[in-house]
Formats: structure tokens, C-alpha cells, sequence
């Protein structure tokens, strides 16, 4: 499917709407984009720089950006509105996030921004072989005859998985598939795969067959209610609540992992206020899914 800006009828390729993105970013955050920057984060020449933000200007804003020549770059005019991005501060650190992760040994990184201090968990062992089998089938839509590792038992167990989606976590990387053992989709740790997987045909069990995956639930966080009136305002401007109250959307197959992420439980017994600051709102509603669809005990 094309993709257009609001501005222009003119569809834009995704390099394009890449480059875009990160002029708009830069610009808007750090207060001056050059074309130097595209150089460095693109691998371009000078003139073909030159002409990426000429194009961004002239056919789709002529008022986001400003030449100053006195800083030799273009800043974000004082009426900036986003095209490409939507304004997010998250959009500037993400990118600054990637740029720390490419760093090689030399810290030298093809986006070229400023170094910044990551504090990432350590990275879980993923045979690359696994990463590009499983990844292959994902885009074919195969099975896949793997030998897995799980935690209830000493020995290698042999699965045939049709996978379908990756997903991350904070803590590792997870592959969901169908399980023809188990005749139901789960969720397999990428680094418990040993051996050499083969593929072996196309799968009749697809992602659109995946009800937990495919099911929407919402995780609604609120400031702690065990907190004082202070302690909950703070929080509440911490994570940019609204009405007191922060949704995030989720996948039912998937909430689990979100709340674990954030230090919560869906156990009915509660920590002590001192170790928390959120806490769940609508936690009978999701203990009440999650039982109802075999996913939690009651």
C-alpha cells in the first residue's frame, strides 16, 4: 500500500518516508538538521542530502523548516507541525537508543547522533541458525521440525511449530507458533531451540487462527492507590496519565508479559506500597478473561 502525507497527493517510498522521519526528528528536538546528518545516518552524498530536505520542504511544508545561516542547517520554525512523525519525545530517544546499539567496536555508528548510556538487560543466546530458519517460516508460512529446552524437564524434546510472530520482551525474545504436541498456539523461547530446525511444508494453522493473539485487552495502570495525595499526583505526571488513569493496549496472549515487564502481578495478593507505584484498575476484568480463556488459575 502507498504511503501519502497529508499534505501532498504524491505517494512516498518507505526510504523516503524513512529520511523524512529523521530530518523532522532531529530538527525539531536538536534544534538544527543538516545534511550532514543524512550523510551519516544514510550513507548518502551531499548533493542527494541536499535534495532530500529541498523535497521536504518544497513539496510537502514550506513552513516547518527555516534556513539559519548562521548555524548552517535548517531549524524547526516556530509553527512546526509534524508530517512524518507525530512530536513524541520517545521518537528522539528511540533513535538515540538504536544509534547506541549499533555502536561498534570502534563506537562508530552509521546514524550518527550522540552518544548516549543505554542500561539494557544482558542478551539472551539465540543460535543464529534458529533466528533464520524461524524467521524464514514466519515469511513462508511453514512448519518447522525444532528440538526445544523447556524448565519441567532434563531432556530435549522434539516440536513441530508453525510460528508466526516474534515478540520482545524486556528480558528475552519469544517466537509464537502453533504447537501440533500441545494443539494449541504458545509462546517459545527463542534461546531454548537447539540443533538445526528443518522446514517441512506449508502450515494449515495461520496467525488469523491464533484467538489469543488475536484478541485485544486493554492494561489500565493507576497511580498507587496505598500512595498519599502527593505520591499519586507525582506518578500520574510521571507516566503522562490521564483522568488518573494510563490504558495501554495490549494482546491477550501477550499481558502477561506487559505486566511482568512493569514489576505487577495479577496474583490477588499485593506487595507492600513501598515497592510499587502503579498498580493495576482493572484487574478483575483481566483475571476474569485470562481464567475464562484457561489462561490463569484461579
Amino acid at each position: 500500500m502507498p504511503i501519502y502525507s497529508s499534505s501532498s497527493d504524491r505517494p512516498i517510498n518507505k526510504k523516503t518516508l524513512l529520511r523524512f522521519q529523521v530530518i523532522e526528528i532531529i530538527a525539531y528536538w536538536e534544534g538544527r538538521v543538516t545534511t550532514r546528518h543524512l550523510c551519516e545516518c544514510f550513507d548518502i552524498g551531499r548533493q542527494q542530502a541536499s535534495r532530500e530536505i529541498n523535497s521536504y520542504i518544497n513539496e510537502h511544508s514550506t513552513t516547518n523548516l527555516e534556513y539559519d545561516l548562521p548555524l548552517a542547517g535548517y531549524t524547526a520554525s516556530k509553527t512546526f507541525q509534524p508530517l512524518f512523525t507525530k512530536g513524541h519525545v520517545d521518537e528522539y530517544l528511540n533513535l538515540l537508543a538504536v544509534n547506541d546499539r549499533l555502536m561498534s567496536k570502534n563506537n562508530h555508528s552509521a546514524l550518527g547522533f550522540r552518544e548516549v548510556t543505554s542500561i539494557m538487560p544482558p542478551v539472551r543466546a539465540i543460535d543464529p541458525i534458529i533466528m533464520r530458519t524461524i524467521v524464514r517460516a514466519i515469511s513462508n508460512g511453514d512448519r518447522v521440525e525444532v528440538e526445544y529446552l523447556s524448565m519441567n524437564s532434563e531432556d530435549v524434546e522434539s516440536r513441530i511449530i508453525a510460528p508466526h510472530s516474534l515478540v520482545e520482551t524486556p528480558l528475552r525474545w519469544h517466537v509464537r507458533a502453533y504447537c501440533e504436541k500441545n494443539r494449541a498456539y504458545r509462546d517459545f523461547v527463542l534461546s531454548r531451540f537447539v540443533g538445526e530446525p528443518e522446514l517441512i511444508g506449508r502450515s494449515p494453522n495461520p496467525k488469523e487462527n491464533d484467538s489469543d493473539w488475536n484478541t485485544d485487552i486493554d492494561l489500565i495502570l493507576q497511580a498507587d492507590p496505598k500512595l498519599n495525595a502527593h505520591q499519586r499526583s507525582l506518578i500520574e505526571k510521571d507516566y503522562g496519565m490521564s483522568n488518573q488513569e494510563l490504558v495501554i493496549a495490549s494482546r491477550l496472549s501477550q499481558i502477561n508479559y506487559l505486566i511482568e515487564s512493569l514489576g505487577l502481578s495479577l496474583c490477588q495478593q499485593s506487595n507492600p506500597s513501598n515497592y510499587r507505584q502503579i498498580s493495576i484498575k482493572n484487574m478483575a476484568e483481566i483475571r476474569a478473561v485470562l481464567i475464562g480463556r484457561g489462561l490463569l488459575k484461579e
